[in-house]
């Protein structure tokens, strides 16, 4: 369980952000869902709770998800299901139960670039921006290749609407257990396809070389099928711009061997 000596509950962003920087071991507190996982002693917690962070909002072009937003709210929304072939709400539906989903928040889970997280492969897979309290705007892909955490504060996600095709592929020893691999293709109307993998097990990443080659092998016959001997093409340019590692929940070999039945189901679900 982690400790903290201080509780503070901001009534506005700024006043959030000065605790945040006045000491290195102040924290910002999500769902603390995955926190509590850790056994470390932090200075100042700071509970977003009063900020109004928790919200689902519909534009024209986007769908803005308040940092403080559970993923219970994201699961059940309509709006959303109606957009990207449903995934975003399906890929949270086997996270662990209802009331840790209740619980666990979006910010919390973006925000800590977890490298098992279900929902940040998905979030990858479509035009996601991140927004900061200090530092504004920047694309998730970006935000995810930073190797260290800001000091800032993530007040919202936006994911641009676009009707998609996507298929999110996940696999674990159980229904609620943490995935061994994650894997998400997402196709737009322009017939490009994004490839991503996630839980390998480091962060999410998107696979610019195999989405590419996707892209050319479907170009001129969109429907026809791919050879063996061009998904093996597509398997070694994976291979080695994917690193897969071992760990408690897999192999790197098991993890490679999967991958393959799973874009091959990926790439059948958004034909």
């Amino acid at each position: 369980m982690f400790q903290f000596a201080i509780y503070n509950s901001p009534k506005t962003l700024e006043e959030a952000y000065s605790t945040l920087v006045e000491n290195k071991n102040n924290l910002i507190l999500g769902g603390t869902s995955f926190l509590r996982m850790g056994n470390r002693k932090y200075n100042t917690a700071i509970d977003l709770c009063n900020l109004n962070l928790s919200y689902i909002k519909e534009e024209n072009d986007c769908f803005h998800i308040g940092a403080m937003t559970s993923f219970r709210d994201v699961e059940t929304n309509l709006a959303l299901k109606e957009y990207y072939s449903g995934m975003v709400g399906k890929s949270l539906e086997n996270i662990l139960g209802v009331q840790f989903r209740n619980n666990a928040t979006v910010g919390g889970t973006v925000f800590s670039k977890l490298g098992f997280s279900d929902f940040i492969p998905v979030l990858l897979s479509l035009n996601t921006t991140v927004v900061f309290y200090k530092g504004g705007e920047i694309s998730l892909k970006e935000y995810l290749l930073e190797e260290k955490n800001r000091k800032d504060i993530l007040i919202e996600i936006k994911i641009k609407k676009e009707f998609m095709k996507c298929s999110f592929q996940t696999v674990r020893k159980t229904t609620t257990d943490y995935a061994i691999l994650n894997l998400v293709l997402s196709k737009t109307i322009e017939d490009n396809y994004k490839l991503v993998l996630g839980a390998t097990p480091k962060r999410a990443l998107i696979a610019e070389k195999t989405s590419e080659l996707l892209n050319k092998l479907k170009k001129d016959k969109f429907d026809r099928i791919i050879s063996e001997e061009e998904f093996e093409d597509i398997f070694k340019i994976l291979f080695q711009e994917i690193e897969f590692q071992t760990n408690m929940r897999g192999t790197e070999e098991y993890r490679k061997l999967i991958s393959k039945s799973m874009l091959k189901k990926a790439l059948k679900e958004v034909l």
